[in-house]
């Protein structure tokens, strides 16, 4: 069961949402699918700049005709919807391997943000995140906006962060969009002014004296060293609790630096599994999260919890890569 705390929420201004100032560019990859549909949807929520301008690319695996056709006409749509909105469009059909193309695509052309849909006309009934989705956020270089149909606003945001470089980054791209020392995150999702946004923390489970019993007696593989006879438990807790409240209290500041207003939620717990609950509980309609936490694993492109999350979260998410690079362990 999780520990719950949830500050006062900081309500937002109630005026209509003005245009960002900042201008950018995002890709936006477009199949024709219900969740591609709804990442035009969500494009045309957000109070971009008029001077943003969003390549939209569609890939066809072979050049037939029947498929090469449908994507056009898929593009001309998106293109009509988007320069209703006011918004500059490339639009580009490429033939070749989807997820690579994208991919290929973003490299040359250094886009602030990808957009997809999580599944594509071709997605295996059942499945939560297609295989060009998921091949696009392991192995993109830029952020990625994983966007799930069916789409009904942003109205509800939840941020995660953990304290590491990564998601450190993520709270600068959605806040401020400026360079953090030591690692690159340049641009901005601008929300709706009207989204509830909301920090959560996700502490560790409690760690009892049982548990660490049970740990210690399982091997020598384990990484917890031979217990005390005695700990404190409450005074362990709440350093962590003062430790966590720190951390949201700096997510919060650099947010509002942005001029994002935001609400704090620190819980207990495994972090997948409480954030997933809270999506569920709340409503979520949009996470944001960073590519990876503390982990020192170098090979890992993404995260186990941001790779759950993109899978399981029932809504869309936004994954923001950086090319930090955690402090390595002193010896």
């Amino acid at each position: 069961m999780s520990e719950q705390v949830d500050s006062d929420l900081q309500t937002s201004p109630s005026s209509p949402p003005a245009a960002s100032t900042r201008s950018g560019k995002i890709l936006l990859a477009d199949d024709g699918s219900e969740h591609a549909q709804a990442a035009v949807a969500l494009l045309c929520d957000l109070p971009l700049s008029p001077e943003t301008t969003i390549h939209a690319l569609a890939v066809v695996p072979t050049l037939d005709i029947p498929r090469h056709e449908m994507l056009q006409h898929t593009l001309e749509r998106t293109e009509r919807i988007l320069k209703q909105r006011g918004f500059q469009v490339v639009v580009e059909l490429k033939g070749g391997v989807p997820a690579a193309t994208i991919n290929d695509y973003a490299h040359l052309h250094n886009p602030d943000m990808i957009i997809i849909g999580a599944k594509g006309l071709r997605a295996t009934l059942g499945i939560l995140l297609g295989g060009v989705a998921q091949q696009v956020v392991e192995y993109s270089s830029v952020p990625v906006l994983v966007v799930r149909a069916p789409y009904t606003g942003i109205r509800r945001v939840l941020v995660v962060s953990d304290g590491s470089p990564y998601s450190q980054c993520a709270l600068e791209y959605l806040g401020s969009g400026v360079r953090g020392e030591g690692r690159t995150c340049e641009g901005r999702l601008p929300l709706p002014a009207d989204a509830d946004v909301r920090v959560m923390h996700v502490l560790p489970p409690a760690l009892t004296p049982e548990i660490i019993a049970r740990t210690w007696s399982a091997g020598p593989d384990m990484f917890f060293p031979m217990p005390p006879e005695s700990i404190d438990e409450k005074a362990i807790q709440q350093e962590e609790e003062n430790q966590g409240q720190a951390l949201l209290a700096g997510a919060v500041k650099t947010l509002n630096v942005g001029g994002i207003q935001a609400g704090s939620l620190l819980v207990r717990g495994d972090a997948a599994t409480e954030i997933m609950n809270y999506v569920k509980a709340h409503n979520i309609d949009l996470v944001v999260c960073g590519s990876r936490g503390l982990s020192q694993v170098a090979g890992w492109l993404l995260g186990s919890v941001s790779r759950k999350l993109v899978h399981y979260a029932g809504c869309s998410v936004l994954i923001v890569k950086t090319s930090a690079k955690p402090e390595k362990p002193r010896k």
